[in-house]
C-alpha cells in the first residue's frame, strides 16, 4: 500500500471503529481499492518542483484533493445524475449501500477533505487560509466541480466551461495547492492544472465513446445515452483526439521553468499515454 493510500485509509476510518458502521464502510468503499491518484501525485510533484520543505502540509493538501475527487465520483454515479452501476471496477456506492448512504458518503467525504487539510496544516497555520480557499473554489461554484455537475442541468452548455468546472477545477487545485504548500506563488501554476484537466476530460469523453467497460472499470456510452456534453459528441472521435493532443502540448508548455520542469513534463507525457493508449488512438483516428 502506498503512503497516499495508507493515509486515505486512516482518513476514512479504516483504523478505528467509530460512527455508523455502514457509513464508514461506504466511505472506505468509495476511496480505497482503486484510482490512479493522479491529483494527489500532481500536487506533490508541483510542491517538489517548488522546493517544498513542509512536506506534511503538501501531503495534507494532496489528500484533501483526492477525498474531494472521490466525493464527486460518488455523487456523479447517483441515479439522479449518471446512474452508474460500476466505478473503478466494482459496484458504485449507491449500488452497494443504497442511495441515501451514497448521498451521505459524498457529503461526509467533502467534510473530511477540509478536516484533513486543517489537521495536516496545524504546524503551518500561515498557509492554511490560502489552501482552504483553493479547495473551496475548486469544489463549489461558479467554477468548481459543483458548477460542473450543474451545467448538465442547463438547456445549453459551453463545452469548455463545462470541462473546466467538472474536471479541470480539481487539477487546478492540485497544481496551485502544491505551489502554495511550498510557499510559492500559486498563480503561475494555474494554467498547467487547467490545461491538464481539460485534456483529462477530453480523454475521458473519448474513452466513454470508444472504450470498453472492462478496461475502464465503469460503464461506457453514458454521455450519448444521457445526452451529456462531450468532446467526442461535439467534435467527433477524430476531432476529440486532435483536441486532446493539442491540450497535452499546451500542458507541457504551461509547466513553469525551474529545476523540476523536466520531471513534471515527463510525468505529463506518461499520463497522456495512459489516458489515450495507442489502441484507443487508432480507433479515434
Amino acid at each position: 500500500m502506498s503512503k497516499i493510500d495508507a493515509a486515505l485509509a486512516a482518513a476514512v476510518g479504516a483504523e478505528r471503529e467509530e460512527g455508523p458502521p455502514l457509513l464508514r464502510a461506504a466511505m472506505q468503499h468509495a476511496v480505497l481499492g482503486g484510482g490512479a491518484r493522479v491529483r494527489p501525485r500532481l500536487c506533490l510533484a508541483v510542491a517538489e518542483a517548488c522546493g517544498v520543505q513542509q512536506w506534511r502540509l503538501a501531503f495534507g493538501a494532496a489528500l484533501a484533493i483526492e477525498l474531494m475527487h472521490c466525493a464527486s465520483l460518488v455523487h456523479d454515479d447517483l441515479p439522479c445524475f449518471d446512474d452508474a452501476d460500476e466505478r473503478r471496477g466494482k459496484p458504485s456506492v449507491h449500488r452497494s449501500f443504497g442511495e441515501p448512504l451514497a448521498v451521505l458518503t459524498g457529503d461526509a467525504l467533502i467534510v473530511t477533505a477540509f478536516r484533513i487539510l486543517g489537521e495536516y496544516a496545524a504546524e503551518s497555520p500561515g498557509r492554511l487560509s490560502t489552501l482552504m480557499s483553493i479547495l473551496a473554489r475548486a469544489s463549489g461554484t461558479p467554477h468548481g466541480i459543483v458548477a460542473g455537475q450543474a451545467w448538465e442541468s442547463e438547456p445549453s452548455v459551453d463545452l469548455q466551461a463545462y470541462h473546466r468546472a467538472k474536471t479541470a477545477a480539481l487539477f487546478v487545485a492540485a497544481t496551485t495547492a502544491g505551489a502554495a504548500a511550498a510557499g510559492a506563488d500559486p498563480a503561475p501554476w494555474e494554467m498547467l492544472g487547467c490545461r491538464l484537466g481539460e485534456a483529462y476530460q477530453v480523454a475521458d469523453d473519448l474513452r466513454d465513446a470508444l472504450g470498453e467497460a472492462v478496461d475502464l472499470g465503469k460503464p461506457v456510452g453514458r454521455d450519448a445515452g444521457l445526452d451529456r456534453p462531450s468532446a467526442a459528441g461535439a467534435l467527433g472521435a477524430r476531432g476529440a483526439l486532435a483536441r486532446f493532443r493539442e491540450l497535452v502540448s499546451e500542458t507541457l508548455q504551461a509547466v513553469p521553468e525551474g529545476p523540476g520542469a523536466t520531471q513534471l513534463q515527463a510525468l505529463i507525457v506518461l499520463e497522456a499515454q495512459r489516458l489515450v493508449p495507442p489502441k484507443l488512438a487508432r480507433l479515434a483516428a
